[in-house]
């Protein structure tokens, strides 16, 4: 199985499925090609979300706002999984999930030689992934192009500071409903009735629909964060957030 990510909408990640098709009968995935434009964090923090679920694959990623610059293209195993795509970041947070406490072995691939210097997700990447699926996630480093390194853009995700009564996080990510999600623990709200966001307070609830439509609320979210939402609303413009924004939280 190779998995697909990016940032491309359509029609671009056809052309890789194209290139991949013609070279291997994996079994193609779509995760999503809506992610952000050129935001490698918000991709990175969804992967880390969303790769874990699938049985042993290779992942194919390309948001890459770096393209045609001298960033290196990686292949990363990570367990049972390979993940495959530009040297900015976006690989890491998912590989280090799926490697469940094991460490990385990063490769730098060839790029040489690429027919376009505007899509390495079809004249690379989806080669490279390709390759890496035909000889399996164990063989990587007898492919051809492909060099072991321990140099790679480690992106990691802010620790928040969490006391008994006040957190002080992040916002990570916003989701296409508007839910905001921060890097504070849900464990955080255990037990509290309501809490205080950047001063302001609301319910917490165990879901969206435990208040009325409109109402803001926090709650805690599939991933197991602190989520700013608002039932049948969109909780980023509630509570006047966004991607990378400060939060603090008191109970």
């Amino acid at each position: 199985m190779i998995t697909l990510a990016s940032d491309f909408g359509t029609p671009y990640p056809a052309a890789m499925k194209g290139v991949m098709l013609r070279r291997t009968d994996a079994r193609l995935v779509d995760v999503a090609h809506d992610f952000p434009r050129q935001d490698v964090r918000a991709a990175a923090f969804w992967l880390r979300e969303v790769l874990p679920q699938f049985p042993p694959a290779v992942h194919l990623v390309v948001v890459d706002p770096g393209v045609g610059t001298d960033r290196a293209a990686l292949a990363v195993r990570a367990g049972d999984h390979a993940l495959v795509g530009p040297d900015n970041g976006v690989l890491v947070p998912a590989a280090r999930e799926l490697a469940d406490g094991a460490g990385l072995d990063a490769f730098e691939v060839d790029d040489e030689g690429a027919a376009s210097s505007t899509f390495h997700g079809r004249d690379v990447f989806a080669p490279a992934a390709a390759r890496v699926h035909e000889v399996g996630v164990d063989a990587v480093s007898d492919l051809d192009g492909v060099a072991p390194t321990d140099e790679f853009v480690d992106l990691r995700f802010p620790d928040p500071a969490v006391g008994d009564d006040e957190a002080t996080g992040e916002i990570l990510a916003v989701d296409d409903f508007g839910n905001a999600v921060t890097n504070v623990p849900g464990g955080f709200v255990d037990g509290a009735d309501e809490a205080a966001v950047n001063g302001e307070r609301a319910p917490v609830a165990p879901s969206y629909a435990h208040v009325e439509a409109g109402q803001r609320l926090v709650t805690v979210g599939s991933h197991g964060n602190v989520e700013l939402a608002v039932n049948r609303g969109r909780g980023d413009e509630a509570f006047g957030v966004a991607p990378g924004d400060a939060v603090r939280l008191e109970t």
